[in-house]
């Protein structure tokens, strides 16, 4: 009997030092969904050259993952970099996080299109099962061994 609940005891201490690469997984599958969802979003978006919008969609990421002061697992799904496009004001490019932003919320002369916040709030509950999915999966597969 005894032997049993060793097995046991050491499965979940494994689960525990595991926890924070299951709980990593988990929030990448969640925000590749996301993600994607702003990919496709890009797309619709009008009054947007259709180099702005590859731009927008090559600089598109996930960082890499940290713990913040709480102790939650967080990464961020943003754009980076600049556009492929240098004018006078921008010898650069037009950074993407600025067009990303007028777009997303509108400036005097562009209405706003929340490409983000609709991706966002489409794919919360996909992402929340695919987050769900994963854990299972990663403890019935450490609690198997």
């Amino acid at each position: 009997m005894f032997k049993r609940g060793d097995e046991y005891a050491l499965k979940l201490s494994r689960l525990g030092e595991q926890s924070g690469q299951i709980a990593k997984r988990a929030i990448y599958d969640a925000a590749d969904i996301v993600a994607d969802q702003i990919r496709a979003n890009i797309d619709t978006i009008q009054k947007v050259h259709d180099y702005q919008k590859e731009d927008l969609k090559k600089s598109l990421g996930i960082t890499p993952m940290d713990k913040d002061g709480n102790g939650y697992w967080n990464a961020k799904i943003g754009f980076d970099g600049y556009g492929s496009v240098p004018t006078k004001k921008y010898p650069k490019g037009l950074p993407n996080q600025l067009l990303a932003r007028a777009i997303e919320s509108g400036t005097s002369f562009r209405p706003k299109t929340p490409f983000v916040r609709r991706a966002v709030t489409k794919t919360k509950n996909l992402a929340l099962q695919k987050m769900r999915e994963r854990i299972d999966e990663d403890i019935k597969e450490i609690m198997e061994e």
